[in-house]
């Protein structure tokens, strides 16, 4: 069954954009914390990236790493949350049927896109969480504790690497995603890229 209407929901819409940017603040945020030196002076505040808009207080001393780590986790499992959310929404609200314009590898590679997206939004944060709570340390969630660390290195390295792998084909298919839709707004001029839009 699909829908016949031609736009996405507002709620699938604020959704996708929101998941979107935050997809991207997290790729930003995890290639700025892995340059960060293992042993930095502990600190009570922290200015975020020092851009001097915001400055985040914490209960304990924490060194640069430790915090920005902390700040990948606590954003990593909210934005699970909302890819749970944006799955289920879209299993009880059914899209907007393809338009009619779409040649049939059109149709195919859209799918298929679209399909290995939800797959890599699940597995992304999975094997980033499997990796958080397989080392010492465990998972807090803004500061408040939230799952133990159970302190196994051997299982940290196979997830670990795994979450960089899932990186580099979320990347890939975020590439083939937003050039689709560019072409569709740029040469084909269709109405692809206003059926996700407020």
């Amino acid at each position: 069954m699909t829908n016949n209407a031609s736009r996405y929901t507002k709620t699938a819409v604020i959704l996708h954009w929101l998941i979107a940017i935050a997809i991207l603040g997290m790729f930003a945020l995890g290639w700025y914390m892995t340059d960060l030196p293992k042993e930095g002076p502990k600190q009570m505040a922290y200015d975020l990236f020092d851009w001097g808009i915001y400055t985040w207080q914490l209960n304990e001393e924490a060194s640069p790493r430790t915090f920005y780590f902390n700040l990948h986790k606590s954003i990593g499992i909210t934005l699970f949350g909302l890819i749970i959310i944006r799955i289920l929404w879209r299993i009880t609200h059914k899209p907007p049927a393809l338009l009619a314009t779409y040649k049939a590898w059109e149709r195919k590679l859209a799918t298929g896109t679209h399909h290995l997206l939800y797959l890599l939004m699940i597995a992304m944060p999975l094997s980033g969480l499997i990796t958080a709570v397989s080392s010492k340390y465990g998972v807090k969630w803004f500061g408040l504790p939230f799952i133990k660390g159970l302190d196994d290195a051997g299982l940290r390295d196979i997830f670990k690497e795994a979450h960089e792998i899932i990186a580099i084909i979320i990347l890939v298919a975020l590439f083939l995603h937003i050039a689709g839709a560019l072409k569709h707004k740029l040469i084909d001029k269709d109405d692809t890229l206003k059926r996700m839009s407020l």
